[in-house]
């Protein structure tokens, strides 16, 4: 039985590197047996249909063929339909983001040593907020990403590099996507 999943390509079509058609990511994902494959935006978000296997081993796989089919080296994180519903569920700055587009969703590929997180949720952020979950961090940047000093503080955080990080709107579109799917 086929489960839903979905992959987030970290850093693809940013700049000028990691350039990747989202029309080879649909055909790479096809080529390794993912069923009823769509991609959102053009920034590396896959929904997909996989039989019998973990996340893990998917993340690995895509991983390793964007390697050696496109000579694009990125991390890959895979979250199972169910996952992506529980960030959504635990997202505890619902209350004071207004813009869904400068909430920010950090998913983690693994799990990282908490103690760096710990020292920025000691901070005074204000008006920024950070809140950690059990399966991805969130933040609240309403002067924007590029402004934020929280956002910049996170990304310079050792040893938390293998994330990737979504707007509330792209997951929330995400969600739909593998919600519509299931009816």
């Amino acid at each position: 039985m086929s489960e839903r999943y979905i992959a987030l390509l970290r850093g693809i079509n940013v700049g000028r590197t990691n350039r990747v058609a989202m029309a080879d990511l649909r055909l790479l994902v096809a080529g390794l047996g993912g069923t009823g494959v769509q991609t959102l935006l053009n920034s590396g978000n896959v929904v997909f249909d996989a039989p019998g296997t973990d996340a893990a081993t998917l993340s690995a796989r895509i991983e390793q063929a964007l390697d050696v089919r496109l000579r694009v080296s990125t991390p890959v994180i895979v979250l199972r339909a169910s996952e992506l519903a529980a960030v959504i569920d635990e997202n505890p700055l619902l209350g004071i983001a207004t813009d869904p587009t400068r909430l920010l969703v950090s998913l983690r590929m693994r799990t990282v040593d908490p103690r760096p997180l710990q020292q920025l949720l000691g901070q005074d952020w204000s008006p920024e907020a950070l809140a950690p979950g059990a399966h991805a961090t969130y933040l609240w940047c309403p002067d924007g990403v590029i402004k934020s000093r929280l956002a910049q503080a996170l990304r310079r955080l050792p040893g938390d590099n293998l994330t990737s990080t979504r707007n509330w709107a792209t997951v929330m579109k995400l969600h739909a996507l593998v919600q519509a799917d299931q009816i």
